[in-house]
């Protein structure tokens, strides 16, 4: 019987501890493996009115891709009880519905906020001539646009870190697809961001009359078109559900009071 042959750094290690066994290069690195998470699960969301009537004249329509990257983007406090109550003006069932329902409630109102600021045009490019906002964009240097789905502006990039690339996209057409500003996920990405930072970060209503849109301002012409497409929510969110007339006034006296 041949004599067992104990591995030099063993016997090393009894003497010495894990001191005595170094890694020399020759010896082969042990394999990393990075899991990826799975993605989370989500629901397209339902068509708003405009999207319906889109799609019956031709016009533009709301891209379901569109919904995915949105439930797929949103921040986890998004999803959580720091969501302001007055989320329940339109889903009244927000807080006990499943994390995928909740993300199609998030990705149906982008679509409705899209509606009202750009009839679902994602490459709308608008300069208002209202003293109030016809003011100098910082980072263009030129009048102030309000671009893409979400009529969003190059000082954006600049206020919440939005991927606009003003040095990209000043040379091309107003409405070139191809405008970073114009891209539906940038301009997606960049509202998720914006309205974030007003309810999670400033603990700020939804519908606040300081809202970054006023699409989301109680009021407001762009509000009231905003608010005809609101009517075809998540079924989970149980809109038209009747509910207790304690519970209904509750929910109503969030339209006025802010938070």
């Amino acid at each position: 019987m041949r004599p067992a042959i104990i591995p030099i750094c063993a016997i090393t290690f009894l003497f010495l501890g894990s001191n005595g066994c170094r890694r020399t290069q020759a010896d082969p690195k042990p394999a990393v493996v990075h899991v990826a998470s799975a993605p989370p699960a989500v629901k397209v969301a339902p068509p708003t009115p405009l999207t319906v009537q889109a799609a019956e004249l031709g016009g533009p329509t709301w891209d379901k891709r569109w919904d995915i990257f949105i439930e797929r983007r949103l921040p986890p406090a998004m999803l959580t009880a720091r969501v302001p109550r007055d989320v329940r003006r339109y889903c009244p069932a927000f807080y006990t519905m499943k994390e995928e329902d909740k993300r199609a409630w998030w990705a149906y109102l982008f679509q409705a906020m899209a509606a009202a600021e750009a009839g679902l045009n994602a490459t709308s490019n608008v300069r208002h001539t209202e003293p109030e906002v016809a003011v100098p964009d910082h980072v263009s240097g030129q009048i102030v646009r309000q671009e893409g789905l979400l009529q969003l502006t190059y000082e954006d990039s600049k206020r919440y870190g939005c991927a606009f690339d003003w040095k990209a996209d000043k040379d091309l057409p107003a409405h070139d697809p191809q405008k970073t500003i114009l891209s539906p996920e940038r301009n997606l990405a960049c509202g998720i961001r914006i309205l974030e930072h007003q309810i999670i970060a400033q603990h700020k209503p939804i519908f606040s009359p300081t809202s970054y849109w006023a699409t989301l301002q109680s009021g407001t012409a762009s509000f009231h078109v905003f608010e005809k497409q609101m009517t075809n929510p998540p079924p989970a969110c149980e809109l038209r559900a009747s509910r207790h007339p304690a519970e209904a006034r509750e929910i109503a006296s969030d339209k006025i009071t802010p938070q």
